[in-house]
Parts: structure tokens; sequence; C-alpha cells
């Protein structure tokens, strides 16, 4: 049986037009000499998003790590939303491997505002830790049914960003679905790139690649990036067949996000309104529903498994509420296929 997976964007497989770009890839030691498809992949990269430099790397979590490592010395702060993904969906790996203490806001929307971060930065003591790096998360996923997709409006970034340059405090953006939220906002990507210091960004989420992402920045930040990069084993051989298919995402796969996103509103509008269900559509900005999930006889984690024999997958996300992804793999009949078996599920008419 066909599955419908709405588990995430991550679970795409490569079209028969990638495949091929990837197989027909040159390719060299990009450790000893370069490889050819993986400068063309990090030159276009950079391109598009105003930057001197770029790095590719295996993945979104390396991506974002490389950038605290370059940014920061141990014992450090940085300062995020307390649910964004650089805290909450990488294994801790600030304190692990950079050394870091995070200092975390409450911000439902992801707008870490000025007047916010005025009010925690660091005094210069030697009792204090240093605040190192500001960070935002472009679209902003967070945890529960308020968050999900959420695009931060060009004019909240740069109200950050001149905040962290008036503290001369660096910012890095990570940008794991910056292109989402270009889409929908119609807001050039660059834009948004303008004002972070450096930027990560996922080709292997909406865009559809099977592996990858990169990070951009200048000549300098980009040279310290390479040796984190380095230490953290993130250097590869002949990348450039991995590079290929980023080139393609970047290539084909950006523009058409738009279907996903209508996908996503019309998902919502199936759903919301059943029993114990609410997801307004008017309310979904990019390819992320988050469903808030109140029923006397089903929770999350139920739903879950009663949808699973009916060739639907979904995550929860937390305790109240489920998750549901759209991406390039999925289309109307999907949307059909899960309204039917949640209807079945929870007896609706």
């Amino acid at each position: 049986m066909r599955l419908s997976d709405f588990r995430s964007d991550t679970v795409t497989r490569p079209s028969a037009a990638m495949r091929a770009a990837m197989f027909e890839a040159e390719v060299g030691d990009d450790v000893l000499d370069g490889d050819p498809t993986v400068r063309r992949l990090e030159d276009a990269a950079a391109a598009l998003l105003g930057k001197q430099r770029a790095l590719f790397v295996p993945s979104g979590t390396m991506a974002n790590q490389v950038a605290l490592g370059a940014w920061t010395r141990p014992g450090d702060e940085i300062i995020a939303e307390r649910s964004a993904h650089i805290l909450t969906w990488e294994a801790g790996a600030a304190g692990f491997l950079h050394g870091l203490q995070s200092l975390t806001l409450h911000a439902p929307d992801g707008v870490l505002h000025p007047e916010q971060l005025a009010r925690v930065l660091r005094p210069k003591s030697v009792h204090c830790a240093r605040t190192a790096l500001i960070t935002l998360e472009q679209s902003f996923m967070g945890m529960g049914e308020q968050a999900g997709g959420r695009v931060i409006p060009l004019e909240a970034m740069q109200r950050t960003a001149a905040f962290a340059r008036e503290a001369k405090i660096p910012l890095h953006l990570d940008g794991a679905r910056l292109f989402n939220a270009a889409v929908a906002s119609g807001v050039e990507a660059r834009r948004y790139a303008e004002c972070a210091d450096s930027v990560s960004i996922c080709l292997s989420k909406g865009l559809g690649a099977p592996v990858g992402s990169l990070i951009v920045g200048d000549a300098e930040f980009c040279e310290r990036a390479k040796l984190v990069r380095k230490r953290l084993g993130g250097w590869m051989r002949q990348a450039g067949f991995l590079a290929a298919a980023g080139l393609y995402a970047l290539e084909h796969n950006v523009q058409r996000l738009a279907r996903d996103h209508a996908l996503a509103r019309a998902l919502a509008k199936s759903l919301h309104g059943l029993p114990g269900l609410h997801c307004p559509p008017e309310e979904i900005e990019t390819n992320m529903v988050m469903v808030r999930v109140e029923h006397a006889r089903f929770d999350p984690a139920k739903l879950v498994e009663a949808l699973r024999p009916h060739g639907v997958l979904v995550l929860p996300m937390s305790a109240n509420s489920l998750r549901f992804v759209t991406h390039l793999d999925l289309g109307p009949e999907d949307v059909e296929r899960l309204a039917k078996a949640m209807r079945t599920i929870l007896g609706a008419a």
C-alpha cells in the first residue's frame, strides 16, 4: 500500500530528473583538489543569498553547529527562542560540542524583539558569560499549535538585525526552510539573508534533495567555518553527486513550494472543525499544519496509531498537537485520503 507520509518534508525521493543530474555530475576530491560541482553549488548559493561564500555540509544540524563553532568560544552564551531547532532538536550540540550556554526567550511567533534582547544582554564583566550570538529561525517551526511554519516578517527581522549590529553581536539565521518563507511572503530570500551575518539553508527539506545543507557568510566567517566543518567530519570527498542534487533543487524546486503551501491550506480546511480538531486554514502560512487535538477519546499519540492502518503517517508535536507537513511527493489525493481516514476514526458524518 502506498503511504501518505505527512511526517516531514524530509521524506521525499529524488525525481528522475534529479537522479539524472546526480548520475551525470562532474566530481573530484573536494578535500584535496576541490569538487567542481560542489564549487558550483556553493557559488550559486552564495550569489542567491547575496553573501561572499558558502560551504556545503551533510545536514542542517551540522550547518547550524558549524556556525555556532565559528562565532563563539567555550563559555560563551547564545540567545535563541526557547523552542528553536538549534536548541530543541540538535541533541544538545551547542553545549556538548562548543561549551556554550543558552539564554532562551519566549516568542511564539519566532520574533526576538529588541526590547526583549536589551533586557537579557550580559554586562561586560568577569562574572558573566559573553553574549556571543543571536539566532533566528525562518520559517519558524516552534513546538505547539501556535507555531508551525510561521514567516517572520522582514521588518521584524530588520529590527532584530539593527539591534544586533548596534550591540556588535553577530546574528545567525537558521534558514532551513528559508525558501518556504520567501515564496510565501513574496520577499526574496536574499532580503532575509541581508539581516544575518551567517545563514544556513537545507536542501533536503522542501527542496527535495536527498541530503545536504549550506552555510553562507562572508569570506572571513567561512574560513573559520571551514575549520569547524573539518573538526566535525563534514568535509566530503566526491561530494559532487550530492551537490548536483542540491543544484537541481535550487534551480527547479523553489517556486513550486507554493503548491505545497496551497496543499497545506487545503489540508487544514479538510480537518478544521472535525470533532476535537482545530486548525484554522487562514492561519497556515507555509507547508506546516499544526492541529490542536481536544478530543475525549483520542490524544495525538492515539490518532497517529489510528491513522497508520489507513496508510497515513504523521507525527505528534506536543501533548495536544499533531504536525502535518506537505511536500513534493504529496498531492490532493493524499489530503483526501487523510480527511476520509480522520472522519472514519472520529466518527464524523
